[in-house]
């Protein structure tokens, strides 16, 4: 039970701290990288993949610490938890937003519909939201989606 516990606090907890993470470090010092990925073509690689793979590297690690370290085992369900968490971002976010991988041809889902709209509101005016999978949409924000749509993506300076 302790290890499903410490699974399912890193997964929720992966979602402020991939916010935290996309507004702080994408879209500050790792803007070079991320910019890649606020242009209108998503290829099948572009820079920004290159956060993923650090991701998974520092995850990498903390599982073989928690494998090999048993005072620290508890590591390894929190990899589990944060490994979970990123597939599922990766599941919306590069499948079912960006079509980078084809494997739901036209299904949709009115769920995954509302994650979308929020991520295209952060594509538009890149701000908020910065969430994948409960995107807090600010109030200024959804004020001024309501109105015209930006006629393209802002310099992301």
């Amino acid at each position: 039970m302790h290890a499903a516990l410490l699974v399912g606090l890193a997964f929720v907890a992966m979602e402020p701290i991939t916010a935290a993470t996309h507004r702080w470090v994408m879209h500050g010092v790792g803007m070079r990288l991320h910019r890649s990925h606020h242009g209108r073509a998503h290829r099948r690689l572009e820079a920004n993949d290159a956060f993923p793979v650090m991701f998974a590297a520092v995850v990498g690690l903390g599982l073989w610490i928690g494998f090999n370290t048993p005072r620290l085992g508890d590591l390894v369900p929190l990899g589990v938890g944060v490994t979970l968490y990123g597939a599922a971002y990766a599941l919306v976010h590069d499948v079912y937003i960006h079509h980078r991988v084809r494997l739901l041809g036209d299904r949709r889902s009115a769920v995954l519909d509302r994650l979308a709209a929020a991520h295209a509101l952060h594509h538009s005016y890149g701000g908020a939201p910065y969430g994948m999978l409960l995107p807090v949409v600010p109030a200024h924000v959804r004020r001024r989606a309501s109105g015209s749509p930006p006629s393209q993506v802002p310099s992301l300076s």
